[in-house]
């Protein structure tokens, strides 16, 4: 109503007309009411405005989501005499009967077959007996369609079942149990209309229809050959074959969909089709109004099924709505909503309490996804409990997932339907744990409105990407997810708060894994611009989450100055992650209380093993059977594992060693069950592993040299190169290897680097640390071989041996360490000219790494104890991997160091035996 002077006075409002808040709310969800005066005295204003706004929030809901029953149920003809569109409706009222004609259909060009897979035979199965109320039933619906020409008396030897469901409207639906016979059908591949596909081409109308085609299946006929297939028994003992369609079959929605759709293709563009729905959408257009333009494109289509006699149900129709129901969600003018009953049906949908249940739950919030941002973050923890090993603890992190997958749902933004005429912009961003992108576009009145949310957790080996290669790949994920809406069109926008991805297709320098996608980025035209992280509020949305974030040190930046940063949070991390393990909870129980009693009530291998285990400071460790030092247990976690292996075989400390090297420092500090399963699986899916280290090769017959009897009494040395120039203009490497122990000492020198040079760094790097050896192995490089080198260890009673001529293979070992200082070189240096930079952490993560002619790595040999590694856990569990040395006076010292080294050489020697004995058998 419109009011000239608003009333002020009581009396004056109550002599106002009355209107249903029902109604109220209606006109104002179809727009039909601009503005809202609200009377009322200054302080109880603002609680009348919060009712009122609730009050009105909740009508429209409620429309929205009435039952199927309740809103049909109110709709007639008689309901329909002041729509606009009614004269419409009734000069088609034939396709809108009360009653189908009882008659054969004609034939509408398309025709169910039914194709057996060859060898098939009879496919017959016994009827059931069924209440007298469903045999009625079953009675009255074959003697209509007897009557209606639709159904004939059957003798061949084919039967199924009949039996009734109930109708959600009331009465009974007639259906037969065609098992035998769909197993035995082939599959029709008749493509499914996509939802996306649907709501899109609605893109900018503003006024809806929706019809729901009636008995569609009895409107097509089966093809002659395959009518005897379709014969069904009864419980009253008839044998009866059907002419039409019946339902039940494996392929017969398939054969309607087709149907349906080789009839409308006419009317495709505003009437799309989804099985026995179809979709009216118009807008104004060329001077006609909205409404004159859906009246026309109503009789088109009503003119269609007059034509081929297609029939729909006026009470499950909506004609000149503002927001239909397509297909769980409501589509409407402005823009795209979840169905507000499937929302509600999540919204009280109880906590899970097994696998199951939580499979159910995230199935149908996973079909709202689009319509939340960041979903994939926000069900991470829900996710991890899907996996084949977890074991079922509803966690606190648990239930805030679960909650906050509601509350997205809840709080839905109405998302814009993609319009194809106005450009398209990209929004993506990365995180430690997923990724995540947004399509968007502006509206007439340049709002940026979102058109789609989408985002995914990264993989495990995805999450060892430097920031870089993360960023790069959100933008190839939103690519590719949008791809429809992207390829072809005209040029677009990506925002992103990587500033470096501006350059990065561009760039010369790129990595294996950009030229890859290179190829890729090429199909689309398309431009970067960098938005800051502060503006770019909805890619920092759709990929972080703070609560769900994995707490760990920095590792997407693997360069030349990195090292790993220490980090007070992998003890917490892991205790707290003892509380989702069973058998950890288990084994803390225990020792919280030890007793007889407590100990029968662990587990059977846990109970067998329960000695290895102690509690220290909240944290379970576990001692080997081979040796008494404590590992700290880690937990059945996913994220923790991959997080701890990371350190030992991805860092720069650890030089992406292979899987038997990875899991003997592993083991130094952690231990968990299959744990070399573990390592194993990790190394093989390493990208950087797979990416740098060839296959193996044969190998020449062996030439071993004698072996030493203790640390740097012979060394041998020999240089690298042909590798690109560094910052400054060095190609080589000196590798000087101690022969008994393995450690290695690196530099980098130039191509030209003289003999006078290379005896400086032998002094700086050997004899200054651990005095002259008494022998030195190298190959005939003139460096060694010149006369000043002759000298110098004439001087220093030094005897040179020299290897064979022609054969560097008798230094096989430091031809060995070569091939790893490449292969670690390939794996870090971020760039051609930074190699060098990496020489210490190479040198640091091969002295680190187990030898397996000693079982030991170099240091421990050198100095019978661990190095104190710069890592993040080792920097956290100094009492595992640090220092110290496990004797502590001096005579108990030497006597071990000899017992030892004595242990050391016997091992060299099975070595050498083992190596030519496999080499023999490869050359056989």
């Amino acid at each position: 109503m419109k009011l000239e002077n608003p009333p002020t006075l009581a009396s004056e409002l109550t002599s106002l007309p009355v209107t249903s808040w029902r109604r109220f709310a209606r006109d104002l969800h179809d727009g039909r009411i601009e503005q809202i005066c609200i009377l009322s005295d200054v302080e109880r204003l603002k609680c009348e405005a919060e009712e009122l706004k609730q009050l009105v929030a909740e009508g429209v809901d409620a429309l929205s989501a009435k039952s199927k029953k309740e809103r049909f149920d109110e709709q007639s003809w008689d309901s329909l005499k002041s729509s606009p569109f009614y004269e419409v409706l009734r000069e088609y009222r034939d396709v809108l009967p009360d009653d189908i004609p009882a008659e054969l259909p004609q034939d509408k060009g398309v025709q169910h077959e039914i194709d057996l897979v060859p060898g098939t035979k009879y496919c017959v199965t016994r009827q059931w007996p069924l209440p007298r109320e469903q045999v009625e039933a079953i009675d009255d619906f074959f003697e209509s369609r007897r009557k209606a020409g639709q159904v004939r008396e059957s003798k061949f030897p084919h039967s199924a079942p009949t039996f009734c469901v109930k109708k959600a409207q009331g009465g009974w639906r007639i259906v037969h149990a065609y098992n035998k016979l769909n197993d035995a059908t082939v599959p029709a591949q008749t493509p499914i209309p996509r939802k996306d596909v649907i709501i899109d081409s609605m893109a900018l109308s503003t006024i809806f229809s929706a019809l729901n085609l009636r008995d569609g299946f009895y409107q097509i006929l089966m093809r002659e050959s395959d009518i005897p297939l379709t014969a069904v028994s009864t419980p009253s003992g008839m044998l009866s074959e059907r002419l039409v369609m019946p339902q039940g079959l494996k392929n017969a929605p398939a054969t309607f969909n087709r149907c349906v759709t080789h009839l409308l293709r006419s009317v495709r563009d505003f009437a799309p089709s989804y099985f026995d729905d179809v979709f009216i959408h118009s807008r104004a257009v060329d001077g006609k109004s909205e409404v004159e333009m859906h009246k026309e494109h109503l009789r088109k289509l009503f003119a269609l099924m007059r034509k081929h006699k297609l029939y729909a149900k006026l009470k499950k129709c909506i004609f000149g709505a503002s927001e239909i129901p397509v297909l769980g969600c409501l589509v409407g003018k402005n823009g795209v909503r979840p169905d507000p009953g499937k929302v509600r049906v999540i919204n009280e949908w109880p906590t899970p309490s097994n696998v199951k249940e939580l499979r159910q739950f995230l199935g149908l919030a996973t079909y709202l996804c689009k319509y939340v941002s960041n979903y994939a973050g926000k069900i991470r923890p829900l996710s991890q409990l899907l996996k084949k090993a977890a074991a079922w603890v509803w966690t606190a992190d648990c239930q805030q997932a679960f909650d906050a997958v509601k509350q997205g749902l809840t709080e839905a933004p109405i998302l814009a339907v993609a319009d194809q005429d106005r450009p398209f912009l990209v929004v993506c961003d990365a995180s430690d744990f997923a990724i995540g992108c947004a399509l968007m576009q502006h509206d007439h009145e340049g709002r940026d409105r979102v058109v789609y949310y989408q985002s995914r957790q990264l993989k495990p080996a995805e999450r060892n990407y430097p920031v870089h290669d993360k960023e790069l790949l959100a933008m190839k994920y939103a690519l590719a997810k949008f791809r429809v809406y992207l390829l072809g069109s005209r040029p677009f926008v990506v925002y992103t708060d990587h500033a470096s991805l501006r350059t990065a297709i561009k760039s010369p320098h790129i990595s294996q894994r950009m030229a890859r996608w290179l190829s890729f980025f090429a199909e689309y035209n398309f431009q970067v611009e960098y938005k800051p992280g502060r503006l770019n509020v909805v890619a920092d949305a759709l990929s972080r989450r703070p609560d769900y974030a994995v707490h760990k040190a920095d590792t997407n930046a693997i360069d030349v100055a990195r090292t790993s940063t220490p980090s007070s949070s992998l003890l917490d991390d892991v205790r707290s992650a003892y509380t989702k393990d069973a058998d950890a909870k288990q084994l803390l129980d225990y020792f919280a209380a030890p007793s007889d009693k407590s100990r029968q009530k662990l587990a059977k291998h846990l109970r067998a093993r329960v000695h290895r285990y102690r509690v220290h400071n909240g944290l379970l460790l576990y001692s080997a059977v081979d040796d008494n030092a404590d590992r700290i247990v880690v937990p059945d976690d996913h994220e923790l594992k991959v997080r701890i292996t990371y350190e030992y075989h991805d860092a720069p400390t650890s030089g992406h060693q292979g899987r038997e090297k990875t899991y003997l420092l592993l083991t130094r500090d952690f231990y968990w069950s299959h744990q070399y399963k573990w390592v194993r699986k990790y190394v093989r899916a390493c990208e950087v592993c797979q990416r740098v280290k060839p296959a193996p090769f044969s190998q020449a017959p062996l030439q071993s040299l004698p072996t030493p009897s203790e640390c740097w009494q012979s060394i041998s040395m020999d240089f690298v190169f042909g590798l690109p120039p560094d910052n400054k203009r060095r190609t080589g490497i000196v590798v000087f290897v101690d022969r008994f122990s393995k450690m290695v000492h690196l530099a980098a020198v130039p191509a030209e680097v003289t003999a006078k040079q290379t005896a400086r760094l032998f002094v700086d790097m050997v004899f200054r640390h651990h005095g002259m050896p008494i022998d030195i192995v190298s190959d005939r490089d003139p460096r060694f071989t010149a006369r000043f080198w002759q000298e110098v260890f004439e001087l220093l009673g030094t005897q040179l041996s020299m290897s064979t001529a022609d054969h560097p293979q008798t230094d096989g070992q430091t031809e060995r360490v070569s091939r790893i200082l490449v292969y670690a070189l390939k794996s870090y240096a971020h760039s051609f000219q930074h190699w060098s930079d990496c020489l210490p952490m190479a040198e640091f993560a091969i002295n680190n790494s187990v030898h397996v002619s000693t079982g030991h790595t170099p240091f421990y040999v050198n100095a019978m104890r661990h190095p104190r590694v710069p890592s993040v856990l080792g920097a956290v569990v100094p009492s595992l991997s640090g220092g110290g040395y496990p004797v502590s006076t001096k005579n108990r010292m030497n006597t071990l160091i000899r017992a030892t080294y004595q242990l050391y050489r016997h091992a060299h020697g099975l070595r050498v035996v083992r190596s030519t004995r496999v080499q023999c058998l490869r050359r056989a």
